[in-house]
């Protein structure tokens, strides 16, 4: 089986020069296509040998790790990976019979959290997250292990979360750290589900400013939701897989003869990762409840606008239908006055006594007339 396996990955090598095909989940992740250049990769983190939870040796490289492991009894590797290239990765899986799908899987990424078993061995991805505060944006990273019967293997592939620290830790606790891989393993994912945290709260304090922002009538209030909810979602997909994974080690204790120390330290983790889950799922709601808010009193804005507007339109109608009428009446005696006016000697009122009399009652009677029918008709 180890020595197909083995063809199998040299395959693999031969069939992919120089990189590996693209992963659907990278395919349809648009922001892999950046055109950005390849971060400066560097290989082994740390590189260490643990027998009873003790460090016994730091080998300089990954031959020296693999011979001192197994010339060691009862012996422990802990080999954490920063964006490695392939061929290191293929390395170490042809020495620690790695099955080829879980290696392509770490060396392409874009992996939804899983965790899968390969024989003996387990293949844990996890999505760690960390909130920027300088942007108020959430940066999700990716995190790889592989964990056998005495090796950890931790490819990153991100920036958080800083393996380190958990290291430092769990070698301040030699009892815990002698319980063998899988307490590194569940050690990694406290990490990892504690580094949530931190992202709620900045998650929390946006969600804050927006609903001040909403009820504000702030500009551009509406984008932020949408960026922000992408966010919320991102992370919903971070974390709500880690609860069937932790619900299936839990199941699986008795099975591969987990610690009870370490049952209980994952119950912990189990609790903090519902809590985390159920966190952003309420903050999906909110960000909808505050969605449908906004555009409520969007369309209220624009509802009173056009009333106002209407009403101003209807005033404008009312001035104008005052000034129509006046100068309707003004118009009356002016048409008279203009005929009467005309220089012509042969006209029947020119030379009549009552004439000018008779004009002036005419231009009269015709204004008052126009009046009171402008009048009547509520124009004046």
């Amino acid at each position: 089986m180890a020595d197909r396996r083995v063809r199998s990955m040299r395959s693999l090598m031969r069939g992919r020069p120089g990189t590996v095909r693209d992963s659907p989940e990278r395919s349809m992740d648009p922001r892999s296509a950046s055109g950005e250049p390849p971060a400066e990769r560097s290989h082994v983190v740390d590189n260490a040998i643990y027998v009873n939870g003790r460090r016994t040796a730091t080998p300089r490289s990954l031959p020296d790790a693999f011979e001192c492991l197994k010339n060691t009894p009862d012996s422990m590797a802990w080999i954490g990976f920063y964006r490695p290239e392939e061929a290191v990765i293929f390395n170490v899986a042809e020495e620690f019979d790695l099955h080829e799908l879980a290696v392509e899987d770490a060396i392409v990424a874009h992996q939804r959290p899983k965790a899968d078993r390969y024989g003996d061995t387990l293949f844990v991805v996890l999505r760690p997250a960390r909130y920027l505060d300088e942007i108020e944006e959430v940066d999700f990273g990716e995190l790889h292990l592989f964990v056998g019967r005495n090796f950890v293997i931790s490819v990153r592939h991100s920036e958080a979360p800083d393996l380190s620290q958990v290291r430092r830790r769990m070698e301040s606790d030699p009892e815990l750290l002698g319980q063998g891989p899988q307490a590194v393993l569940y050690a990694i994912m406290d990490a990892v589900v504690d580094g949530y945290a931190p992202v709620v709260a900045g998650l929390q304090n946006d969600i804050d400013e927006i609903e001040v922002q909403v009820f504000g009538n702030e500009p551009g209030v509406s984008r932020r939701i949408y960026e922000l909810s992408r966010e919320v979602i991102e992370f919903q997909r971070a974390t709500r897989p880690l609860l069937g994974m932790i619900e299936g080690f839990i199941a699986g204790s008795a099975k591969y003869g987990v610690d009870q120390e370490l049952q209980r330290y994952l119950r912990d983790v189990a609790d903090h990762a519902i809590t985390v889950a159920e966190r952003v799922s309420g903050f999906r709601q909110m960000l909808h409840d505050i969605l449908v808010v906004n555009s409520t009193m969007v369309a209220q804005a624009q509802n009173e606008h056009m009333t106002n507007l209407t009403e101003a339109s209807n005033a404008q109608n009312e001035e104008v239908k005052k000034i129509s009428a006046w100068a309707a009446i003004l118009f009356a005696p002016t048409l008279v006055g203009t005929i009467y006016g005309m220089n012509f000697d042969v006209m029947p009122e020119i030379h009549w006594a009552m004439g000018y009399p008779f004009a002036v009652l005419l231009m009269a009677g015709v204004c008052l007339t126009l009046y009171l029918v402008f009048k009547r008709r509520d124009w004046l």
